[in-house]
């Protein structure tokens, strides 16, 4: 059976498309994680510290499909930017997550100073 048979074959079973599409997400997931990271000019183990987490758990963020909002709020904060998430429903852009502080700066807002907070 030749490759051409044999995708043919496979992708005929049932469900085979679903799963061909969910590998497909969970491989943009990975990497647009890992090239948001190396665009950061950061290694797994930096972005670990950063996160405040181990290195092995940082490999299985960038390889997960399941990752929560306040972990992957995480990490983008980790590599620099802001996360933000919308619904586009026609013409419409609906904000669910927009213009959140980052955990970087909550966790400093909770040790300035009353004078230091109004210079933020």
């Amino acid at each position: 059976m030749n490759m051409k048979a044999w995708e043919k074959k496979v992708l005929s079973t049932p469900g085979a498309g679903e799963r061909v599409s969910e590998i497909e997400e969970e491989l943009r997931l990975a990497a647009g994680l890992t090239a948001l990271r190396e665009e950061a000019g950061l290694s797994q183990r930096e972005l670990a510290r950063r996160i405040g987490v181990s290195q092995p758990r940082v490999a299985a963020i960038e390889r997960s499909r399941n990752v929560t909002l306040d972990v992957l709020e995480d990490y983008v904060d980790a590599v620099g930017g802001r996360l933000e998430v919308h619904v586009v429903m026609g013409a419409h852009k609906i904000p669910l997550i927009s213009a959140r502080r980052t955990k970087r700066s909550r966790s400093l807002a909770k040790t300035a100073s009353p004078e230091e907070d109004k210079l933020r």
